[in-house]
């Protein structure tokens, strides 16, 4: 049995379902992990979506953060939100919030969790902490799925880049989030619980980013980071087939600063 799944930040599913349609119906992932849906849990394009023959998991409030599954293999076993999930109280809060920033489901075969990691905004700062604790509590909402037979993945927009290669410019990001020894430790401590990256160098190209800022021609100039990232178990890993950053997908007006992430199995 063939499977292709895939990751992809958004950025807001409402501005970009016209390019997202057209991208299910050109890629045809079985699933499709969503991040930054910028929408609340209601107001998901379900329609549409389900005309392709997809089901979908969402998790949002209609702020900046929210997550989806999309699948046609099926979609049970849902969980919206991390088991143990730290909230984050904001400046000005009174009472912290658990933002929506995870979702698991079983589609077929494959169970997976789709994630959007907390920015950390800027060391030092309330936000760095919240990410680090965030990374900690996913660690633990994965353990049994890593460990166990099924193949399983979690992937998502990690706002982590794991390496310096991971990078264009390593000395533009010195004291910088997202290249942090304690954010990149948070990274290796998850990869320690049985999960190894699934789109490993090299690929058809020397730097497989998945993130260009929309200013200063980063995304022609290929000034861009790899932070979005698709960890899986031994069972899922040993079934991997192929594996591409969608560049396409970032290409034209209209399109999300992050490209989509695919990785084909063969189960």
């Amino acid at each position: 049995m063939t499977v292709r799944i895939a990751t992809w930040n958004i950025n807001s599913i409402t501005a970009r379902l016209p390019k997202f349609l057209e991208w299910l119906e050109s890629a045809k992932p079985d699933v499709v992990c969503l991040q930054e849906l910028k929408c609340s849990t209601d107001a998901f394009p379900y329609d549409p979506v389900k005309a392709l023959g997809y089901e979908t998991a969402a998790h949002g409030t209609g702020r900046w953060n929210g997550v989806a599954v999309v699948s046609r293999i099926g979609l049970d076993d849902v969980v919206r939100g991390l088991p143990g999930q730290p909230g984050y109280l904001g400046e000005g809060a009174m009472l912290e919030v658990v933002e929506p920033r995870a979702v698991a489901a079983t589609c077929g075969p494959v169970r997976v969790w789709s994630v959007y990691v907390p920015n950390g905004r800027e060391v030092g700062h309330p936000h760095f902490t919240y990410k680090l604790e965030w990374l900690a509590a996913l660690r633990t909402a994965v353990r049994d799925d890593a460990a166990g037979a099924r193949p399983f993945a979690v992937l998502g927009d990690f706002n982590v880049a794991p390496t310096d290669d991971d990078v264009w410019d390593p000395s533009l990001f010195e004291g910088a989030t997202h290249v942090t020894p304690a954010e990149r430790e948070a990274l290796a401590a998850l990869r320690a619980e049985g999960l190894v990256d699934v789109v490993p160098r090299p690929l058809k190209y020397d730097h497989p980013y998945t993130y260009w800022d929309y200013r200063q021609l980063a995304f022609p100039k290929n000034n861009g980071m790899r932070i979005d990232l698709a960890y899986g178990n031994e069972p899922l890993a040993g079934a991997v087939s192929d594996s591409y950053v969608d560049r396409e997908a970032r290409k034209g007006k209209g399109a999300s600063d992050h490209a989509p992430v695919v990785v084909d199995l063969e189960l």
